[in-house]
């Protein structure tokens, strides 16, 4: 097995983080990365995308969102056809100041390199980032920068580490040179047979099996100038990121309302308006809302629906056409059809072995 942790059993998350993470606000920056490397190893991406809703194309479109589930669903799969173990630290690698748009810009023209670090923390998502940051200051002085993962811990663990660090060690290469190192990388899970690598690129200390995943940065570093300081442009650029920020805590907002009301009216097969009524808006202003996420209503249903036809397929209980019926599909045939669209198989492909022949 390529990575060192087994997938967990399935766990249910609290009502607000599942609408956190099933909402499509997260810029497709590591995925774009992720598929140009297959592109070029001759990797077909599209099986990675059945059923999200997506076509290769829109992982390259700035515009496109994904949510945090989907984002993570695709690299599972992709990490199953990725013939480098070290797939994180290459994409990481591959990313580069410019990667992080706006607030690259708002980080390179701080006074110091502890401000361009505290502001890249603070509005993280904005960038695509795939895990939690916070900031800590320790008692040597020394700075760390902590890196949560937003769901329970599985085989996906060891790339999202190493895309955070490696893609957050090139942009502070960029800021102060490439002289700039860690003084230590600290990571959760166990070391695994590429651990050489992360110690080439990284060039510090890296544990193993530790309480956090964090970088740590040494306190010389902290109030090092930025020689691209400029207060103007620092400016402009933290308006746009703070912009950014609370728009796209609004647009997380909008679009887990409209799946949360997807979810409990699936059997009704609700359309555009219907929902909208239940939200207290207009459709156009509701399909406003959803184009500001990159988002189309068929695709957000599409998923809800492909999502809890799983769920039941797995579960076993129930017969296709009764699945069927629970999402909305009074034909069988319909039924089929479209399950086939969303993930290019049957449903009862999906079954486990003891339930297929139901």
């Amino acid at each position: 097995m390529r990575h060192p942790l087994k997938a967990p059993k399935f766990l249910t998350a609290p009502p607000e983080e599942e609408a956190r993470n099933s909402a499509a606000v997260i810029p497709t920056t590591v995925l774009a990365v992720l598929a140009q490397v297959a592109d070029e190893q001759g990797i077909a991406v599209d099986p990675w995308l059945a059923g999200m809703g997506l076509k290769r194309e829109q992982i390259d479109a700035a515009a496109t969102r994904i949510s945090y589930r989907q984002a993570v669903t695709i690299i599972r799969r992709a990490l199953r056809t990725m013939p480098d173990a070290d797939i994180g630290l290459r994409v990481g690698s591959r990313q580069s100041l410019g990667t992080f748009g706006v607030l690259g810009l708002a980080m390179l023209t701080q006074r110091t390199f502890g401000e361009a670090m505290a502001i890249g923390i603070e509005h993280h998502p904005i960038s695509g980032a795939l895990m939690d940051l916070e900031f800590e200051a320790l008692d040597n002085g020394d700075a760390a920068l902590i890196a949560h993962p937003r769901a329970s811990a599985d085989a996906t663990l060891p790339f999202l580490c190493e895309e955070l660090f490696a893609s957050s060690l090139v942009l502070c290469r960029s800021l102060l040179g490439p002289g700039f190192k860690l003084a230590r990388l600290e990571l959760t899970y166990q070391e695994p047979a590429w651990s050489a690598e992360y110690r080439r690129l990284f060039r510090c200390e890296v544990r193993f099996g530790a309480a956090y995943n964090r970088a740590v940065v040494d306190r010389q570093w902290m109030g090092m100038e930025l020689p691209t300081h400029h207060p103007v442009s620092a400016q402009q650029a933290l308006a746009i990121c703070r912009e950014q920020s609370a728009s796209l805590e609004r647009q997380s907002d909008v679009v887990a309302s409209v799946e949360r009301m997807l979810r409990l009216h699936l059997r009704e097969h609700p359309r555009l308006g219907d929902i909208a009524s239940d939200l207290n808006l207009s459709e156009r202003t509701l399909r406003r809302h959803l184009a500001a996420c990159g988002q189309v209503f068929r695709d957000i249903h599409d998923r809800i629906r492909t999502e809890r036809a799983l769920e039941l397929l797995h579960a076993g209980a129930l017969r296709i056409g009764e699945i069927g019926t629970a999402v909305g599909y009074s034909d069988p045939r319909e039924f089929r059809r479209a399950f086939k669209r969303w993930t290019g198989g049957p449903p009862r492909a999906m079954r486990p072995p003891r339930h297929q022949a139901q």
